[in-house]
C-alpha cells in the first residue's frame, strides 16, 4: 500500500459522522493506558513477587531494573526518527506486539531460567531481567505513549490544550487507579496469571484496535487538524503560533527544551523509585500493604480535576507557569514521604503532590513539544525528551534501594530528590516558549 492508502484503510476517516479527531484521542488515550504494564506503576505490583520468586535482593533487581530502563532510553530518539518516518500506526503496531510477548515471558521467567535451563548463577538471572526490562519499558513506556501521544497532538493545533484535556484525564485516572487494579488481578489470579491476562490484551486484543482505528496526520487523509473548527471572533487569534519549526538539533541547542525535559525526567526518577518500592516505603512506617496501594486512589481524583484544569487553561498561558506548581507539587509530595513515619499529615501530603503532578504530567508531556518545536519533526523532539524522561527513571529504584541498604531509610534518597526539584522549580522561570523569543525578535 502507498501511504495514502494505508492512512484510508479499512476506512477513509473523513467519511466518518463527525471529525475523527475526537476518535484519534480516544484510542490515544487506550494507546497509553495500554502501555502500564511496561510503566513502573505497572511493574511495582510484582516487585516483591519477582524477588521471591527468582531468590535475588531487592538492590539486584532495581539494578537490572536500572540497567534495562537505561538501555530503552538510549534507543527511543532512534524511535522517534521511525514515527516521523512510519507514522504512528506501524510504530504503535510493533510495541503493542512486542509488548505482550515481553508480558508472556516475564509471567513464566523463574519456570524458563530454574526448570528449562537450571541456571542458579545470580549474575545471569540478573542478566535476563535486564533484558526483560529492557524489552519491556522500551515498547510500553516508550514507544506506545510517545506513538499514541504524538498521533494525539497531530490531529489537534488551535484547541491541542482543550482537546487533549479529555484524554488526559482517561489516563490520568487509569494510571492512578492501576495499582489498585493490578493488586486485586494478582490476587484473583496470581502475579503469572495477571501477566497472562495482560499479554494477551496487549499482544492479540490492542493490535486489532490499533491496525483499525489509528491513524498518523490528517493531512494524509485530506484533512486538516481542528477539522472545520471556525474559532470566534474572541478566539481567532492563536495566542501561540508556531512561526518555525524546530529540527532535534536545534531543539537540544534551546533553554527550555532542557528544563522541561529534565523536570519531566525528575517526575519519572521520583515516581519509578516511590511505585517500584512503595510497599516496603510504607511498611517502613508502620502502614499495611493494602493501604499502601490505596493512596493511588484519591490521588486519581485529584489527577483529574489537575488535568481538567490544566488542559483548559493551557491554551492561554504560558506553560511554564504549569511547571513552577507541578514543582510545587513534587516537593510537598516527597517531603511526605520523608516524613511518613513522623507526620500524620505526611499520608496527605503524598497523596496531594502526586496527583497535582500526575495531573500536570499528562497536559505537559503532551502540550508543550508542538507548542514549542512545532509538528514537522515532532517525532525526534518528542523521541528525544521521552529518552531524557526514561534515562532518568532507570536511576529511581536504585537511588531509594541503596539509600535503604547504605542508611537504613528511604529519606536519603528522597531529600536528594527534593533537592533537584527545588533547583529545577526555581530554573524554570526562565523558560520561555522559543516561538515567542523568535516573534519578538523578528518584530524588533
Amino acid at each position: 500500500m502507498t501511504r495514502k492508502q494505508w492512512a484510508n484503510f479499512p476506512f477513509h476517516p473523513g467519511k466518518w459522522p463527525f471529525f475523527y479527531g475526537w476518535m484519534i484521542l480516544l484510542w490515544s488515550a487506550m494507546g497509553i493506558v495500554m502501555s502500564v504494564p511496561g510503566q513502573t506503576i505497572g511493574v511495582s505490583v510484582f516487585t516483591d513477587h519477582l524477588i521471591g520468586a527468582l531468590g535475588i535482593t531487592r538492590d539486584q533487581l532495581s539494578l537490572a531494573y536500572m540497567m534495562g530502563t537505561i538501555g530503552s532510553s538510549l534507543l527511543l530518539a532512534w524511535a522517534g526518527k521511525l514515527y516521523d518516518r512510519f507514522g504512528a500506526r506501524p510504530v504503535a503496531l510493533t510495541a503493542t506486539v512486542g509488548l505482550g510477548i515481553v508480558l508472556l515471558f516475564l509471567s513464566q521467567v523463574d519456570t524458563f531460567l530454574f526448570h528449562y535451563f537450571e541456571i542458579e548463577n545470580t549474575s545471569i538471572i540478573v542478566g535476563v531481567m535486564f533484558i526483560a526490562f529492557l524489552s519491556l519499558r522500551f515498547f510500553g513506556q516508550g514507544v506506545l505513549t510517545m506513538s499514541s501521544r504524538n498521533m494525539m497532538v497531530q490531529w489537534f493545533e488551535q484547541r491541542r490544550g482543550f482537546a487533549s484535556g479529555f484524554s488526559n484525564v482517561v489516563v490520568s485516572l487509569a494510571f492512578s487507579s492501576s495499582p489498585v487494579l493490578l493488586y486485586y488481578l494478582v490476587e484473583s489470579f496470581t502475579w503469572k496469571g495477571a501477566w497472562i491476562a495482560m499479554s494477551i490484551v496487549a499482544g492479540v486484543v490492542f493490535p486489532i484496535v490499533v491496525v483499525v482505528f489509528f491513524r498518523n496526520k490528517p493531512e494524509d487523509s485530506g484533512l486538516k487538524p481542528d477539522g472545520d473548527y471556525v474559532p470566534s471572533e474572541k478566539k481567532k487569534k492563536n495566542l501561540f503560533p508556531v512561526v518555525k519549526q524546530f529540527t532535534l538539533f536545534e531543539a537540544r541547542r534551546n533553554y527550555a527544551f532542557w528544563i522541561f525535559s529534565v523536570m519531566l525526567g525528575m517526575q519519572g526518577l521520583y515516581i519509578t523509585a516511590f511505585t517500584f518500592h512503595i510497599i516496603s516505603i510504607f511498611e517502613l512506617a508502620g502502614y499495611s500493604e493494602e493501604v499502601a496501594i490505596r493512596i493511588f486512589q484519591p490521588g486519581s481524583i485529584i489527577a483529574v480535576v489537575t488535568t481538567l484544569i490544566a488542559s483548559s487553561v493551557s491554551d492561554h498561558i504560558q506553560l511554564k507557569y504549569l511547571l513552577y506548581v507541578k514543582g510545587i507539587g513534587a516537593c510537598t509530595a516527597i517531603l511526605g514521604v520523608i516524613f511518613l513515619a513522623q507526620w500524620d499529615i505526611a499520608y496527605y501530603m503524598i497523596i496531594l503532590g502526586n496527583g497535582v503532578m500526575g495531573g500536570l504530567f499528562s497536559v505537559l508531556v503532551t502540550v508543550t513539544w508542538p507548542r514549542y518545536y512545532g509538528r514537522d519533526h515532532l517525532g525526534a523532539v518528542s523521541g528525544q525528551a521521552m529518552m531524557i524522561m526514561v534515562f532518568a527513571s532507570a536511576f529511581g529504584p536504585i537511588l531509594f534501594s541503596s539509600s535503604l541498604t547504605y542508611f537504613g531509610t528511604y529519606g536519603v534518597g528522597a531529600w536528594a530528590c527534593l533537592a533537584v526539584y527545588g533547583a529545577l522549580t526555581l530554573a524554570a522561570t526562565k523558560a520561555n516558549n522559543p516561538q515567542i523569543v523568535l516573534r519578538e525578535f523578528n518584530h524588533k
